[in-house]
């Protein structure tokens, strides 16, 4: 198993995900204000063998990646741009509308503050060029506060 962690940085609040890349599978996704990611990547590290870091080369990052500098294993900055404005789009690729929510307008199932945590995945799907599926049931909109 490879897992890694995918970060989409910003001044308030991150997407993190958790992922497996020999899987293909995100076993974690959450939004996590931004002062408490290290002290939840800390956490994580401990619980699971990650073999690397990726965070988005946007807001704040080159201030996390000093954050995380306690990560003795490969941190990588990747492209990040447009990721926002895609992770609407992936977010119904995820979670396709079903039932007569069909006829409601697609804006009213997610809110911008909700799509870092898919834009984190899709920083890593950028990376390793291929899609990843969820190995479970959860919401990206899961915050850590």
């Amino acid at each position: 198993m490879s897992r890694v962690i995918t970060i989409d940085p910003g001044k308030s609040k991150c997407g993190l995900v958790l992922a497996d890349i020999t899987e293909k599978k995100v076993y974690e996704a959450i939004i996590v204000k931004s002062e408490l990611l290290e002290d939840y990547v800390r956490k994580l590290i401990t619980t699971e063998k990650i073999s690397q870091i990726i965070i988005g080369n946007g807001t704040t990052s080159r201030e996390i990646k000093e954050k995380l500098n306690f990560f003795k294993k490969e941190i990588i900055t990747f492209e990040e741009k447009n990721t926002t404005y895609r992770a609407k789009a992936r977010y119904f690729e995820l979670f396709p509308i079903t039932g007569l929510k069909f006829l409601m307008p697609r804006e009213v199932f997610i809110l911008n503050k909700n799509l870092d945590a898919i834009s984190a995945l899709i920083i890593l799907e950028d990376y390793c060029k291929t899609k990843f599926t969820l190995n479970q049931n959860f919401d990206f909109k899961t915050w850590l506060k």
